[in-house]
């Protein structure tokens, strides 16, 4: 196990080294003007067709609304990243890895919205008569053949990433929170939550659509909330907050209290690579979910898609992040989970880890499930529609053994695979930039000559 453990650690040094984060930011920044900032100009705009897209119209292909499709890419983002992902973000990087974290928000907002673009453009129909796309599928019927082993490392990659960052991960932060709260023993949270996935699993993604619908907007909004009550509770020290992340986001910070002091290096690292970890931009997982939603218009389901980065990382990291760092909590030697849960109950004594605890459960619930659709896309890619019950059963089964396992590892092991799904969508998003900018403009165009008439 130690050998393994340095092996991935070796590779991790290399995947979420200076390259990958010049990547993922260059690829975003290379969108985001090519689109002329659209993404960041026209959040307005998404959200109406969000709104909108509650429920489809006649006409439109695909299995589920607009509105769903983006809770359902939601459900996977809006998990542990948001709350322990934040949290070990600050630990390791100071209060100046939240100001890297929003930087990646807004360049990921340009990336999601390309994903989402491809996704719809290039999808397909599958055995069941199921409309299926995302990466693999955009490389595929997008760029030439040559390209074709990139989709297929891709869904390689997504295939197995899955295991760690949407399954075993969030089972074992669930076990972990529920047992620091309330007393639950892990194994009794792991065979709950194996048979709870269970029942929503087998609904396939119609099933995981309606549970997200309706369970990730009550919990985002409820966590927020709460979070709010935090900020209100410190608002004195909101400026000196804001101070502290700009200033720290450039230059080192000193050791104080529990907290050992971290390198200008190590903000952006650890910014970067949790705000990736969190909005999953430039991943290549949301795509999958997008390609399902029930549009004829590739750039409409883009706008929608752009928002799940702009929520995760712009509205609920924010929330976790400064209210870590307002309550000073930070400095406490505290990490993960368990140091956003000393900012809550900080603020909310006897109640605010409760809060932490009920918030993670949830959303690392729903983060299986949309993770489940995820990886068994990539499944389904490989080894075609007989592939998915097998799959389904190995995921239900993964559950109980992610609550019981060692959480370094899980988390190593996350991380690195998070950077090699990105590789090959990112050389892809690259390549179909001229695609995704003339769909955008004939869009636009079309809206303004509708709003001349």
């Amino acid at each position: 196990m130690e050998a393994l453990t340095n092996f991935i650690s070796a590779v991790n040094g290399v995947v979420w080294g200076v390259p990958m984060l010049v990547m993922i930011l260059g690829v975003g920044l290379f969108l985001s003007l090519g689109l002329k900032l659209m993404p960041i100009l026209k959040i307005g705009t998404g959200f109406k067709l969000l709104w909108a897209g509650r429920k489809s119209r006649s006409g439109d292909k695909g299995e589920i609304s607009p509105f769903n499709a983006l809770m359902t890419s939601l459900s996977a983002t809006i998990g542990t990243g948001n709350i322990a992902g934040v949290a070990t973000a600050i630990f390791l990087g100071g209060p100046g890895a939240l100001f890297w974290m929003w930087c990646t928000a807004l360049v990921g907002m340009a990336t999601k919205y390309a994903e989402a673009v491809c996704a719809v453009k290039y999808r397909e129909t599958d055995a069941n008569g199921n409309h299926v796309g995302g990466p693999m599928y955009y490389i595929k019927n997008g760029l030439s053949s040559k390209w074709a082993w990139l989709g297929t490392a891709f869904a390689i990659f997504g295939s197995i990433a899955g295991f760690g960052i949407g399954n075993t991960v969030q089972s074992n932060s669930v076990a972990d929170a529920l047992s620091s709260s309330f007393g639950i023993s892990p194994m009794v949270s792991g065979l709950v939550m194996m048979v709870l996935v269970g029942l929503v699993l087998m609904g396939g993604v119609k099933r995981i659509a309606d549970v997200a619908g309706k369970l990730v907007p009550i919990m985002a909004i409820f966590y927020i909330g709460a979070g709010l009550v935090v900020l209100i509770m410190n608002a004195s020290e909101i400026p000196a907050a804001w101070a502290l992340i700009i200033e720290s986001a450039f230059t080192p910070v000193a050791a104080q209290g529990g907290f050992a002091g971290a390198a200008v290096w190590a903000a952006i690292r650890f910014g970067v690579a949790r705000g990736v970890f969190s909005n999953e931009a430039g991943l290549g997982s949301a795509p999958i979910a997008h390609a399902a939603a029930q549009t004829n218009d590739p750039v409409k389901q883009g706008l929608i898609a752009m928002l799940g980065t702009f929520i995760d990382t712009l509205i609920v990291c924010s929330i976790t992040g400064f209210a870590i760092v307002v309550s000073g909590a930070w400095t406490s030697g505290e990490t993960g989970a368990a140091l956003t849960s000393a900012a809550f109950a900080s603020a909310l004594p006897g109640v605010g880890n409760y809060i932490v605890a009920i918030a993670l459960s949830v959303f690392a619930f729903t983060t299986i499930l949309g993770w489940s659709f995820y990886s068994e896309k990539c499944v389904q890619y490989l080894f075609g529609v007989k592939a998915i019950v097998p799959f389904r059963i190995l995921w239900i089964v993964a559950v109980p053994i992610g609550a019981t396992s060692s959480l370094s590892f899980v988390w190593l092991l996350a991380d690195t695979l998070n950077a090699m799904m990105a590789l090959p969508n990112l050389i892809a998003l690259a390549l179909l930039s001229p695609v995704v900018f003339k769909l955008t403009k004939e869009y636009f165009a079309k809206q303004g000559n509708a709003a001349k008439e």
